[in-house]
């Protein structure tokens, strides 16, 4: 099966990376060199297996062009998140209380590029896609998101809600983006800006992994109903409004590209005698 085939040794390396990580410990510069590894053996594990099981070169991750793409991405993702870590400032429920270190921002780096890049290859570049092309734009759209969604129980501080938040916002907008643009530096990029300013800048919880040191020291006060919690700024309605926008205008963009894909409606067999 395709899918399995090109899932599992992404997984292999998301795995191996992760653990790679977690066993450095709060040393920055190993953080940042493991990190930056798993990401590029992780893109050349996708190449592989899309010409070993589909038999062509896998233009959604070529390098030729992907600089202006990730910075586009990375642009969208950290306004994303400054405009949700905006509101909750504007209505005291943030605040910063000086600054952080500068270590673990650096060693961020490397976490969060290996992240959010094995989770768009495996969730948008693999799931997404090949389920697209056989359902159709929207039923892999809401299959992809379900399943990412989902992905973050595992979390420690996860929340059902939490889950169900990052579905509806960063689900649906990562493979929006990844559908009219139709390669997976924006979404990466995207993906990695939102993680890297709330953890790397301002300081805050991510998707329930625990409160994070960044450049600024952070302090989220206020109903968990509009901070999101322990589970992070994810979980936060801001991020659900302004998420569903995002989807929106990238869907938009998709469908004036033609860029959407009908689900394929099976076709019946001839009926003996009339076959040609």
């Amino acid at each position: 099966m395709r899918l399995l085939k090109q899932l599992l040794p992404v997984m292999l390396v998301s795995l191996v990376g992760g653990q790679a990580v977690a066993a450095v410990g709060d040393n920055a510069a190993l953080r940042l060199i493991i990190g930056i590894v798993t990401a590029v053996l992780a893109v050349f594990v996708y190449a592989w297996t899309v010409r070993w099981s589909e038999r062509r070169a896998p233009a959604e991750i070529a390098a030729r062009g992907a600089a202006p793409q990730l910075a586009l991405g990375l642009v969208i993702g950290v306004a994303w998140f400054g405009a949700v870590i905006g509101n909750l400032a504007f209505l005291g429920d943030y605040r910063i209380d000086g600054f952080g270190t500068v270590a673990s921002p650096i060693g961020l780096v490397g976490f969060m590029a290996a992240a959010s890049l094995t989770e768009e290859l495996l969730f948008r570049g693999i799931l997404f896609r090949i389920t697209e092309e056989r359902f159709g734009t929207w039923t892999a759209l809401v299959l992809s998101s379900a399943v990412f969604g989902l992905f973050h129980l595992a979390n420690p501080d996860a929340t059902v809600w939490g889950a169900v938040a990052i579905a509806l916002s960063a689900g649906a907008t990562l493979a929006a983006a990844y559908t009219a643009t139709r390669n997976l530096w924006v979404p990466i990029g995207l993906h990695f800006g939102w993680n890297y300013a709330e953890a790397g800048i301002f300081g805050s919880e991510v998707s329930g992994n625990g409160k994070n040191e960044g450049l600024l020291h952070g302090v989220t006060s206020g109903p968990d109903v509009l901070t999101g919690g322990r589970f992070g700024p994810e979980a936060s309605p801001y991020t659900i409004v302004f998420g569903v926008l995002l989807t929106i205008a990238f869907l938009w963009l998709a469908r004036r590209r033609g860029n959407l894909v009908p689900r394929r409606r099976s076709v019946p067999a001839a009926a003996p005698g009339l076959a040609r």
